[in-house]
Formats: C-alpha cells, sequence, structure tokens
C-alpha cells in the first residue's frame, strides 16, 4: 500500500500516543485499532487532498461482536466488509456537538499542532467513550433513548434500525416491542428498498425467537 508524505508524517506522530494506549496501526485499512473482549475499538484516520490544504477528517469507533455476528446476516454488505464493520462511528467534530469539523493543516507546524488536538480529545474524552460505548447496556441507550431521531453514532441510519433492535433484544430492553414499531415505520420513510423491508421482517422474526443460549 502506497502512503503520501503527509500520511507518513500523520503517523510518525500518532503512532506512539496510541500504541501507548493498546492500539494498533494497521496500514491496509488506515486505523488504528485495539480488541477488546466484546469486539474492536477504532480511529479511523481520512485525509483529503486540495492543492496545499490537507483535510483530516478522524473518526472515532467500536464494534460488538455479538451485534454484528447477528446484523451481517441481514444487512447487505459485502462478505469481505463484514469482519470490519463498526457498530458505532463518530466523527470527532459530531462527538463534541458540531455538525461538521475537520483539521485544515497547511504546513508541518499545523499537523504537528492538530495532533496535539486529536491527543487530547482522546485523553480527556475518546478513550472513554470508546470504553465504555459498546457495552450492551450503553449501546443499547445510545441507539434506542431516540428511536424517532437520527442517531449521531451510526451513518446510515438504515443499519441503526437494525442495530437498534439487536441490542435493545440482547440488553433484555423493556421498550423491545415499541422499537419494533418506531424502527418498522422509520425504514418505511427511509426507503422503498424492497430488500430492505423484508430482511428486515426476518430480523424481526429472528429476534423474537432468539437466545443467547
Amino acid at each position: 500500500m502506497t502512503f503520501t508524505p503527509f500520511e507518513i508524517n500523520l503517523y510518525q506522530h500518532l503512532t506512539p500516543f496510541f500504541e501507548a494506549h493498546q492500539f494498533t496501526w494497521l496500514p491496509e485499512k488506515k486505523q488504528y485499532r485495539r480488541q477488546t473482549d466484546i469486539g474492536f475499538q477504532n480511529v479511523l484516520l481520512s485525509p483529503v487532498f486540495h492543492g496545499n490544504e490537507t483535510v483530516l477528517d478522524v473518526h472515532v469507533g467500536c464494534r460488538n461482536e455479538q451485534v454484528e455476528q447477528i446484523a451481517q446476516q441481514f444487512l447487505n454488505n459485502l462478505i469481505d466488509l463484514r469482519a470490519d464493520a463498526n457498530t458505532l462511528l463518530v466523527s470527532i467534530g459530531k462527538f463534541n456537538g458540531f455538525q461538521y469539523v475537520r483539521y485544515c493543516i497547511h504546513s508541518d507546524e499545523e499537523l504537528r499542532a492538530n495532533c496535539r488536538h486529536i491527543e487530547e480529545f482522546f485523553q480527556a474524552s475518546g478513550f472513554n467513550f470508546l470504553t465504555e460505548s459498546c457495552s450492551l447496556p450503553i449501546l443499547d441507550r445510545l441507539l434506542n433513548e431516540q428511536p424517532g431521531q437520527p442517531c449521531q453514532y451510526v451513518y446510515n441510519q438504515t443499519h441503526r434500525c437494525y442495530k437498534g433492535l439487536i441490542t435493545a433484544r440482547l440488553n433484555h430492553n423493556a421498550h423491545f416491542d415499541g422499537l419494533v414499531d418506531s424502527y418498522r415505520h422509520l425504514l418505511i420513510r427511509q426507503t422503498q428498498n424492497p430488500y430492505e423491508q423484508v430482511y428486515f421482517e426476518r430480523l424481526i422474526a429472528y429476534l423474537y425467537h432468539y437466545s443467547a443460549n
């Protein structure tokens, strides 16, 4: 895999920091990842080049393996991508309550300064969020607390319907039946794709008969 000089410089700055927190750099996936007992946590770096300016987007995410093992049976994802699917994924900007925030970099000095900002974010709140967010109770709250509103921690709101229901079932959410109705109507509004509606109904039937044993 070929990296630009900017990317090489970026990784040289950030890799020691993330390695100190048990994150491994995965160059083929362009992300830092830490395996956990329930899945993984990851940090994705996405630079876009515009002449002399580089715009860097940073996302934090996690995967709950139990949720994804069920979800990927019903989602229309490429088989090769299923093992890397995130359950939650959010940009640093959205996590901090902004609609859209990226790092704009024009020089090595600005790169170093922004890397320090990234590290400060993870030390202040990012690592804590990753540690807590993919446990079933927290995941259930983040995905299902406001079923009628878009979830800021998931980019694909259709997938949110699937993963929200799965998490609610695994976490024994007392409002599961209501969530079924909410997400069924939400899915109809979001897409007219008959595939989605058929497979969502199959997921609902599966979950009503699901037993963790």
